[in-house]
């Protein structure tokens, strides 16, 4: 019996009815044990071990502007492709700048606005 690939079992899938696809399901699951059902719940903590891994991700707080609130401004600006009066709001009142982003460009940013004489803090 010629081997087929996994190209061309696709390709016939995708030609089955729904009621076909059911009774290859039901003889996978005969003929060789196969279950979908315990490989979706298996699935599942895999899944959860992705999110775990993205919470090395940081929001980068403004707290104050500081005295030179002008470069602090030009930082924000570049950051987040904000426009200038966008930029000084979130200078005058702080708040996020950038929401969700890797751990070590959160410090490269907190580091700028430090320079710039900006109080920030990463959450």
């Amino acid at each position: 019996m010629a081997k087929l690939s996994a190209k061309e079992i696709i390709d016939s899938v995708k030609e089955m009815t729904i009621l076909e696809c059911k009774e290859l399901v039901d003889l996978m699951k005969e003929e060789l044990g196969v279950d979908p059902s315990a490989v979706a719940v298996a699935a599942a903590p895999a899944a959860g071990a992705a999110e775990d891994a993205g919470s090395a991700n940081k929001t980068v707080v403004l707290k104050a502007a500081g005295d030179n609130k002008v470069a602090v401004i030009k930082v924000i600006k570049e950051a987040t492709g904000l426009g200038l009066l966008d930029a000084k709001k979130i200078a005058d009142e702080g708040g996020n700048i950038k929401e969700n982003i890797p751990a070590a460009d959160a410090e490269a940013l907190k580091a700028q606005l430090e320079e710039a004489g900006a109080t920030v803090e990463l959450a």
